[in-house]
């Protein structure tokens, strides 16, 4: 330890060329909440007991959800994928230990609203018999198959945001960045993983940035850790000088809530701002968090896809600690690894106090973006105390990161003013809580912002179906039209082709008449005429009189009066001179 305290005292006189320690750039407001990291940081990272079931949610990102490869009773082995990354923006499952699947089915998971969803089941056989595993020789390997190699290992970002990582990486194996950012922060009270696993598994962390600076071709990378986090500065600046990566630094930014939000972080180490409607890497800049980066390291170097996580329990427990847990094992198989909740223990929250929500219940399992559990309890977390009258004295708006004016947000989002709220650049809001956290009214101004989110956002896609119903409408309408028009212009076609025949039809009979001024039909030509018409006759004939043999007579000339039947022998008439005419008129050879 005294190794360690030493150490750090040369890095605070900035005598590491590694490390930077007043080289940062501040940003506008942020907060300084009481940290709780002591308490699960006094044991090194634990190992949990296999669980008796594993229940795995496909929904753990960002994204599509995979697509299920395996049925009830398959039996899997470690490592082995069990859904499929559908689309681009999605991310793979795999079976964290070997066993029997038990169970496909709907089932509640940790996710703000409660509600269950498609989970896979797995017994553990006990045996954690691994699959076969395929490590990558990424210094050789074309950048863009290292790339789709990924999209198959189910990492995502391990820092909260849960995005598909292969997504950053950029699909087509290039990129324009030149500078790498790790975010190794971890700024909200409680959570202490990135923090232990640093401290732990340095070198293997190095590794991993080094792996994601090839992919990206950036220049030089950056590690930004909190001042709070001597050790793990430490080991990460000695990691660093082991590997002889010179391009690796590590910059120290001070305590302050919310510097691990991405772009809060970016301008705290570089003094580049961010534009709203931009992403970092517009400007050549890529954010990664340290677990991602070990991740990654993990599946390049040994095959292994993304079956586990450090995460951080702490709270109303026995003894708060970290441990690498396998997805899917059920919460309480973590709070007992702890020695138990305490009595009080009233629920169990996901992630920090300040960004994180209650889970709904005890059996929900631990999935890629648990980071952090919390045992609540009275006191440590009080009741709110009922909001008050807002009385506009712009505390929240001096504590805003992002520049906004909480206030106003509030006052558009409470009156449903939502075209005010994002015209106040509602959606800039990266719902860090510190406005709430200092409003002496007690006004849960998050609370506020998400629900006018929610409902802009609903807006915006009734408004989109309603522009794509129209637009489909429009078409429809321009085809029926095109195709009035195309009918028209075949009818006056046709129209002008029988005017024409027409003429020509009496131009023909004017002809005729001439000709029969100077010339008379032969005789052979009126002979067969007439057998013509007394063949067609005779056909007739024979043709009633089979009808009438087989039974084939009209239904609706049975008991008809005399002047009836007289009509009906008269149209018959008139259709056999008609049929007559109309074989007198065919033209013999």
């Amino acid at each position: 330890m005294s190794t360690i305290i030493n150490f750090v005292s040369n890095l605070l006189q900035g005598k590491s060329l590694n490390v930077h320690l007043n080289d940062v750039f501040k940003f506008n407001g942020g907060i300084h909440p009481p940290q709780h990291k002591s308490e699960s940081t006094l044991r090194p990272i634990g190992k949990l007991p296999l669980p008796e079931k594993l229940t795995l949610p496909l929904r753990q990102h960002v994204g599509n959800i995979p697509k299920i490869k395996v049925q009830v009773g398959d039996y899997v082995l470690k490592g082995q994928m069990l859904a499929e990354a559908e689309g681009t923006v999605s991310a793979a499952i795999h079976a964290p230990t070997s066993g029997t699947v038990s169970a496909i089915d709907e089932q509640i998971i940790p996710h703000p609203s409660g509600l269950p969803d498609l989970c896979i089941s797995l017994i553990p056989d006990g045996n954690e018999t691994w699959g076969e595993l395929r490590p990558l020789d990424w210094r050789n390997t074309d950048k863009k198959e290292l790339v789709n190699k990924l999209r198959a290992s189910g990492i995502v970002g391990l820092g909260g945001a849960t995005f598909p990582t292969h997504i950053k990486l950029r699909s087509n194996g290039t990129s324009n960045v030149h500078t790498l950012i790790i975010n190794a922060a971890e700024c909200e009270p409680y959570i202490t993983c990135d923090d232990m696993l640093m401290r732990e598994r340095a070198d293997d962390v190095v590794k991993g940035i080094a792996i994601v600076q090839h992919i990206l071709g950036a220049k030089k990378s950056i590690i930004g850790i909190e001042d709070n986090k001597e050790e793990a500065m430490a080991a990460m600046a000695n990691a660093c000088i082991r590997a002889e990566l010179d391009t690796i630094t590590v910059k120290v930014v001070p305590t302050l809530y919310p510097s691990g939000d991405a772009r809060r972080l970016i301008h705290l180490l570089l003094g580049t701002e961010i534009p709203s409607d931009k992403r970092s890497t517009d400007v050549g800049i890529q954010v990664f968090n340290v677990a991602t980066v070990l991740a990654i390291y993990r599946y390049f170097e040994f095959g292994e896809p993304s079956i586990s996580r450090i995460v951080t329990m702490t709270g109303n427990v026995v003894n708060p600690q970290n441990f690498e847990v396998l997805f899917g094992t059920p919460l309480m198989s973590l709070v007992k690894a702890t020695g138990a909740a305490k009595a009080d223990t009233t629920h169990f929250i996901m992630g920090g106090p300040m960004m994180g929500f209650d889970l709904p219940n005890t059996q929900v399992p631990i999935t890629k973006a648990a980071n952090c559990i919390i045992a609540a309890a009275p006191n440590l977390f009080t009741a709110p105390p009922p909001a008050m009258p807002c009385i506009r004295c712009a505390r929240c708006a001096d504590a805003c990161p992002v520049n906004l004016q909480p206030q106003e947000l509030y006052w558009f989002s409470k009156s449903n003013n939502f075209e005010s709220a994002r015209d106040y650049n509602l959606f800039d809001c990266i719902e860090c809580g510190c406005c709430t956290y200092v409003c002496p009214s007690n006004i849960p101004l998050v609370q506020y912002y998400r629900y006018a989110k929610s409902e802009i956002i609903a807006a915006d896609k009734a408004t989109s179906a309603a522009d794509l119903a129209r637009e489909r409408n429009d078409f429809r309408l321009a085809r029926i039209e095109r195709e009035k028009l195309e009918r028209a212009q075949k009818h006056a076609e046709r129209a002008q082709l029988a005017k024409e025949s027409k003429s020509d039809l009496m131009l023909g009979d004017s002809i005729v008449v001439a000709s029969a001024d100077t010339e008379t039909p032969s005789t052979d030509q009126a002979l067969d005429k007439k057998a013509i018409i007394a063949a067609a006759i005779e056909r007739a004939k024979a043709t009633k009189l089979a009808a009438a043999e087989a039974g084939v007579t009209p239904k609706n000339i049975e008991n008809v009066s005399a002047s009836v039947q007289a009509d009906i022998n008269t149209i018959d008439h008139i259709r056999e001179q008609a049929a007559l005419a109309e074989i007198a008129k065919t033209p013999t050879n």
